[in-house]
C-alpha cells in the first residue's frame, strides 16, 4: 500500500506543502477556512505524518513524557487518558515513565530519560510534582513541564483543584447526617493532596462544631492496603467512629473491605466516603460517596498548558478546575 505523503495532502487541499506543515504544527497565520480544508483532506486521505520527518524539520521530538509514582492505578489510568487525548489532538505522542520518588537518584534517572528520549516537555504528577531536586534539574535545563496538583504552585503551570475546600465540604455533609464521631484516613504526607485533605478535614470539623479525636486520625498511603490497615485500627477502638472519610477512593474501598471483614454493615453501622471519584467508586457495593475530582480533565488541561509553553503560542498558566460532591449509598445517618 502506497503511503500518503504531505504532498498528497497539499494537492488534495489545494494548498502548499508549507501550509500543510503549518497546520500539522498548529502554527498561527493560517486562515480558518484553509486550516479546515487541510484537516478535511488529511481525514479523507487518512494521512498520518511521520514523526521522524517532523522532528528533523522542527528540532522537536513531538513527544510528551508523563512521570508518576502513585499507588492508585485508577488515578494514573485517568491521568494517562487525559494526557493522551490532549497529545493526540495536536499530533504528539506520549511516553509514560513510572518512578520511585523516594529514590536518592530520582533526578539522575530523569536526566537519563531526557537524554535518551528527548521529550519536548514533561507532565509531573504527585508526589513527583513537588520533588525539589527534580524541579531544580528541570528549571536549570529549561525543559518545559506542567504540574498536576502541586503543593507549591507558584511559578508553575498546570492544573489544580480546591482540595481543602472539597474535603471540608465532605466532613460538613457527614455532620449534616448527624455524625459526630468522624474519622479520617490521612493521605500520603508527601502528596499535596494528603496535606490539603487533612487540612480540609480539620476545617470541616471546626465548621461543624466538632472536636478532633487524635485516635480517629490514622495515617494511610493512598492505597487499598493502607485503607484496610487503618480501618482495622479504627474498628479496634472501644468507641468506634460512626463515619470514616478516607483521603482517596482506594483507601475508602479498603475501609469498606475491612468493615465487611469485621461483620459491619455499610452504611447501616458505619458510613464510609472517599475522594477522587475514580471508576472503582461505582464498581463496589455499596457505591461510594466521594468528591468528584475530574482527573482525566486535569491530565488533559495540564497537557494543553504544557503544549502552549512548548509551542510558544500564548501564556501558559496554572488552571483551576472545580469539584462536585457525589452522594451515593455508602453514607447514611448514624445508627
Amino acid at each position: 500500500m502506497t503511503r500518503v505523503t504531505i504532498n498528497d495532502v497539499a494537492r488534495a487541499s489545494g494548498t502548499s506543502k508549507k501550509t500543510v506543515s503549518r497546520v500539522l504544527n498548529s502554527e498561527p497565520n493560517v486562515r480558518d477556512a484553509v486550516r479546515d480544508r487541510v484537516l478535511a483532506a488529511m481525514a479523507e486521505l487518512n494521512y498520518r505524518p511521520l514523526t521522524s520527518a517532523r522532528s528533523l524539520a522542527t528540532n522537536r521530538s513531538f513527544m510528551i513524557g508523563l512521570l508518576y509514582d502513585n499507588l492508585s492505578p485508577s488515578y494514573i489510568m485517568e491521568v494517562q487518558a487525559g494526557v493522551l487525548a490532549a497529545c493526540e489532538a495536536q499530533h504528539y505522542s506520549m511516553m509514560v515513565q513510572p518512578l520511585v520518588s523516594a529514590a536518592p537518584d530520582l533526578a539522575e534517572r530523569v536526566e537519563d530519560i531526557l537524554s535518551r528520549h528527548r521529550p519536548d516537555g514533561l507532565i509531573l504528577t504527585p508526589p513527583i510534582t513537588d520533588h525539589p531536586q527534580l524541579l531544580q534539574l528541570l528549571r536549570k535545563s529549561g525543559l518545559p513541564f506542567a504540574s498536576i496538583a502541586p503543593l507549591h504552585s507558584k511559578d508553575c503551570i498546570g492544573v489544580i483543584l480546591r482540595e481543602r475546600e472539597a474535603a471540608a465540604a465532605m466532613v460538613e455533609y457527614l455532620a449534616s447526617l448527624g455524625h459526630r464521631r468522624i474519622a479520617h484516613i490521612i493521605g500520603d504526607p508527601k502528596h499535596g493532596g494528603g496535606v490539603w485533605r487533612l487540612a480540609g478535614f480539620r476545617d470541616g470539623m471546626k465548621r461543624a462544631g466538632l472536636r478532633e479525636n487524635p485516635a480517629y486520625m490514622v495515617q494511610g498511603r493512598f492505597s487499598f492496603e493502607s485503607g484496610v490497615a487503618a480501618t482495622r485500627q479504627l474498628l479496634a477502638l472501644r468507641q468506634r467512629p460512626t463515619a470514616i472519610f478516607a483521603a482517596d477512593d482506594d483507601m475508602a474501598i479498603g475501609a469498606i473491605w475491612a468493615a465487611a471483614e469485621a461483620g459491619m454493615q455499610v452504611p447501616g453501622e458505619i458510613s464510609i466516603c472517599g475522594f477522587d471519584d475514580t471508576n472503582i467508586a461505582t464498581q463496589v457495593w455499596p457505591p461510594l460517596t466521594t468528591v468528584h475530582q475530574p482527573v482525566r480533565e486535569m491530565g488533559r488541561r495540564a497537557t494543553e498548558e504544557l503544549l502552549l509553553r512548548v509551542q510558544d503560542k500564548g501564556d501558559a498558566r496554572m488552571v483551576e478546575v472545580g469539584y462536585e460532591m457525589r452522594i451515593r449509598a455508602s453514607t447514611a445517618p448514624p445508627p
